[in-house]
């Protein structure tokens, strides 16, 4: 026997092994050089029209699934799988790379073979005599109808919908992104395998397959059970290692140069897996321990609150394991560091590798990337892929200058959404032109489509993340991404109650999948916090908590172990030492105010208007320099806030700034990075600077001013706008960077604008309710002008006035029967998007029978919400010359791109230039709003309308039914509504 076939059998039972007979064949020949057939293919390349041998193509999946158990995998997901195997980690591993490799075992029937007569042809003539009746059955769906009856013979228990061989059929199945219902006794019955696969022939191949990657991969047993989260994440696992293996660079030249038999593609297999895990940055990598000051650049030394849990959250995680922080602080603060910080001592401790930061915003999210991309390489590891996942991460200059294609999309930006099309089978041509990782981060593979979820440290914004907890596509692939690592939720109190449920469900997955969590916010109420703790250890397993609080205190820390659910808070000397550091004064000022549109630009403004009011407060600035902010309510109020001041403004014009969401992505990005290096901890500071903004703010800028004017708002937006104020005094000792005006011993101040009627009541202008719950708006209201009195001292008085305005226990809504009706409004409308938000989410881990329970619903990544209201749809105003042509600038210089394969230039030119709208703005869209006809095919541009302006008359204003559009080259997009 050769010396290959030793090695590969080194360590079996041979006897055993030999004992193993099907149709007159053991595997002991099968493993040889024409020991079986090799002839039935898995991959067809059309332009080539090379053929890959299917048993190949499952070899090199189970090979890749066995290296990422080994590089990508973390301690703490292997203990997940094994444990819900009932199986060592070592006898997990060879059980889970044989599942990965049967996830094509339905290829081998008839209806599959004969897609491609050219493939078809090289099919032996006993299989060709025998195929029968082709009936066509996709061939994920195939893979558990006829997996199922063969994981029974290797001794998979056969029962109920919870049974090994039914849970593990179903891993098979759902390879394609979505499990799939199992019928044992109808479609998955042995009759009807029998009568639709083909004849005896081939049924007699498809075992040979399974026993032969049975061996390869070295398993013994079946295992005893298959619990849900281990399902979950073997099919995850499957998907990734499919993806690599799946490649046109990988696969092609194996079909060159094809092994002699299976014994030694396995050999090949394991090496070539090894060195793509590898270059695709897909295997994990340790940060060496570093001083505190290497790893966060700029600081000395750590405050109290993060000393603290950097000296006291290490027993405790090391005694207790996994499980649930919260941390409460100031704006301003350092929650960032801390959670890093969090987060370094539960991977040390809990064995999980990586961080994934989750963000409300796409803005919050770039800076975000910025602080967690520098955090890692200060540690200076030899290759650190941090990825950013949004919408549009695509035009972040920080995060990549590469080419774009179709298939570098996000998770909500995926490709077309049919849970039975091969796509892996018809990637583009150009897959084998893959770029090595540049000194941005990872490369092409690891950025496209939701594969960056995968990187070690990514940073996302949330609903990317809840798309693990709905019935979409890929939800297991995702599930997989997020455990494993140290899941950071920033501004965690921000979410609206329609996704606040679906992040309660999504920590309680991660509680069952024992991955850590850490919580961050400056203003959130500790019954937001109670709930959100309660969810992520019932789905670790803890009972019996409806009565226990885990409030941290303000500002603090608390760390919840999943093991006994048990509080530990941070100790009361150090929380009174981060509170005297921390501590300020601010004053908050209230204008009353009367509300009215701008309308005409010259328009005389009267006393005690809206827009006198703000000129009013902001001459200190105007006269004698500063940087202050006008923070708006909408966006309209921005632009009509900004186009009066324009009209007195008599510095330069530079100096005076407006950004908001409805201008082109570029233009917004570069205005917030402007800002943010001008007015950041460490930048110049401009001698006068006036933004006007919406509430971009309130999460995504990390700035210091001397002046703020906001419209009303909640108490919670408030707080987090009245950090921005003095926000980097204690960073910048000794510097007088402060205009002459400045006091700080009578306080920075929140002048707030408060609209009324003749009567002095509070009067919500129309379209403010949208914005936030019209009750909270009156309970602000009402309890500002007791802030009036004394100066407000931070962070003391934090947490009691957000529990009087957003706390459980609030009573203002009960004082007038007008607020009652109001806040029940309110909450009819919170039970309502609660509902709508339950609709699609998919059942806790302990609630699941069938692993189908987790896509009972066809939801498409397109149709499910993260958020209530219908997805943004993505407008691009263009020119439009005397003879028809489309262009992107007004002279006419750059056509619009229209050809099938947009170059990367082209693409990130397009997307630039496009800003979201509501799509209730534009359903009533008509033909010369329709892109090229080509863009329908681009997944980056298929949803978008165009907003072209004649460039004789310079007429942009479109009709779009009742919506009216115009886009103004100074304030932005410009809506009006026909009554």
């Amino acid at each position: 026997m050769p010396g290959w076939v030793l090695r590969l059998l080194d360590g079996c039972d041979l006897g055993r092994l030999a004992g193993w007979q099907r149709g007159g064949m053991g595997v002991l020949e099968d493993v040889r050089y024409e020991g079986v057939d090799l002839r039935p293919w898995g991959k067809f390349d059309r332009a080539t029209r090379m053929v890959y041998s299917l048993l190949f193509h499952l070899i090199d999946v189970g090979a890749v699934a066995g290296v990422l158990w080994d590089r990508f995998l973390t301690p703490s997901q292997r203990e997940v799988i094994s444990t819900g195997l009932s199986m060592s980690q070592e006898r997990a591993r060879s059980l889970v790379s044989f599942l990965a490799a049967m996830h094509d075992i339905g290829k081998l029937i008839p209806y599959f073979q004969s897609l491609e007569p050219a493939a078809q042809m090289r099919l032996g003539e006993d299989l060709l005599a025998d195929t029968g009746r082709v009936v066509e059955v996709p061939h994920a769906r195939a893979s558990m109808h006829a997996g199922l009856h063969l994981l029974g013979e290797l001794g998979f228990e056969l029962g109920g919908n919870d049974s090994p061989a039914v849970r593990a059929a179903q891993c098979l199945g759902g390879h394609h992104g979505r499990f799939l219902q199992l019928d044992v006794d109808g479609a998955a019955s042995a009759h009807r395998v029998q009568a639709t696969f083909g004849g005896p022939v081939w049924q007699d191949l498809r075992r040979r397959y399974t026993l032969l990657l049975w061996h390869l991969f070295g398993v013994y047993e079946a295992p005893g059970r298959v619990s849900v989260e281990a399902a979950v994440l073997i099919t995850g696992l499957t998907m990734v290692a499919d993806r690599v293996a799946s490649q046109r660079r990988y696969w092609v030249p194996n079909a060159h140069t094809p092994s002699f038999g299976a014994a030694e593609h396995h050999s090949h297999a394991r090496r070539q897996a090894e060195e793509e895990v590898e270059r695709l940055g897909l295997a994990r990598f340790p940060l060496d321990r570093v001083p505190f000051a290497t790893a966060h650049p700029g600081l000395v030394e750590p405050n109290a609150l993060q000393a603290s849990v950097m000296e006291e959250l290490p027993h405790l995680v090391a005694g207790r394991g996994s499980g649930i922080a919260v941390v409460t602080d100031a704006m301003g603060a350092g929650k960032s560091v801390t959670a890093l910080e969090m987060a370094r001592i539960f991977n040390e401790h809990c064995g999980t590798q990586g961080v994934m930061w989750l963000l409300p915003s796409t803005a919050a999210a770039d800076q975000a990337f910025e602080v967690l991309d520098r955090y890692v390489r200060a540690h200076r590891p030899e290759y650190a892929p941090v990825t950013l996942v949004h919408h549009h991460s695509d035009l972040n200059e920080a995060y990549t200058q590469r080419r774009l294609s179709p298939e570098d999309t996000s998770v909500l930006d995926g490709p077309p959404d049919d849970p039975f099309v091969d796509d892996q089978d018809s990637l583009f041509a150009d897959d084998e032109r893959e770029c090595g990782p540049g000194a941005a981060g990872p490369d092409r593979w690891l950025r496209g489509r939701d594969n960056a979820l995968l990187a070690q440290y990514t940073v996302s914004t949330t609903d990317q993340a809840q798309m693990a907890a709905l019935p979409v596509r890929h939800s297991a692939l995702r599930m997989l991404a997020l455990s494993g690592k140290t899941v950071v939720v920033d501004e965690a109190h921000a979410l609206d109650p329609f996704s606040q449920l679906q992040l309660l469900r999504l920590l309680n997955w991660l509680g069952a999948l024992n991955s850590p969590v850490v919580l961050l916010s400056a203003t959130m109420p500790a019954s937001t916090t109670t709930e959100l703790v309660r969810a992520y250890l019932s789905g670790a397993g803890r009972t019996g908590l409806h009565s226990v609080s885990f409030a941290p205190g303000y500002p603090g820390w608390l760390f919840a172990d999943a093991a006994t659910a048990t509080a530990h808070r941070m100790s009361e000397p150090a929380q009174d030492r981060q509170r005297a550091a921390q501590r300020r004064t601010a004053r908050i000022r209230i204008r009353p105010v009367t509300y009215r549109r701008l309308g005409q630009a010259d328009r005389s403004i009267e006393a005690g208007e809206r827009l006198a009011v703000i000129a009013d407060a902001l001459q200190p600035v105007i006269r004698d320099g500063g940087c202050a902010a006008v923070v708006c309510a909408t966006v309209a109020d921005a632009q009509e806030t900004y186009a009066y001041l324009r009209r007195i403004w008599t510095g330069p014009p530079h100096d005076l700034v407006l950004v908001h969401s409805r201008v082109g992505e570029r233009r917004r990005q570069n205005t917030l990075e402007d800002l943010r290096r001008e007015l950041g901890p460490d930048g110049p500071r401009p001698a006068r600077r006036v933004f006007v903004t919406t509430s971009l703010l309130d999460m995504s800028l990390d700035i210091d001013v001397d002046l703020m004017v906001s419209d009303l708002a909640s108490l919670a937006r408030l707080l987090q706008r009245l950090g921005r104020l003095d926000r980097f005094a204690r960073r910048r000792t000794g510097k007088d960077l402060r205009p002459t005006w400045w006091d700080r011993d009578n306080s920075p101040t929140l002048t707030v604008l408060h609209p009324v009627n003749s009567r002095g009541e509070t009067a919500l202008p129309p379209g403010w309710g949208t914005v936030e719950p019209p009750v909270t708006l009156h309970e602000t209201a009402r309890v500002l002008p007791d802030l009036e009195k004394e100066p407000l001292v931070v962070p003391d008085d934090v947490q009691a006035l957000v529990e009087q305005v957003h706390g459980v226990t609030s009573g203002f809504a009960a004082e007038t029967t007008r607020l009652r009706q109001m806040a029940a409004a309110h909450q009819t409308r919170t039970s309502r998007l609660q509902q709508l938000s339950a609709l699609h989410l998919v059942p806790p881990p302990k609630r699941v029978s069938s692993l189908a329970d987790l896509h009972r619903q066809y939801l498409t990544t397109a149709q499910a919400a993260t958020r209530p209201g219908v997805l943004p749809r993505r407008l691009l105003p263009c020119y439009r010359s005397p003879d028809g042509t489309l262009t992107l600038d007004a002279a006419g210089l750059l056509p619009l791109p229209d050809q099938e394969h947009l170059s990367a230039r082209h693409l990130r030119s397009i997307l630039e230039h496009t800003l979201p709208v509501p799509a209730a703005w534009v359903t009533r869209a008509s033909a010369r709003h329709q892109p090229p006809a080509s863009w329908k095919q681009h997944p980056l541009l298929a949803d978008t309308l165009l907003l072209p302006t004649d460039m004789t008359t310079r007429e942009s204003e479109q009709c779009f039914g009742q919506h009216w559009l115009r886009m103004d080259e100074q304030l932005g997009l410009l809506h009006r509504k026909q009554q």
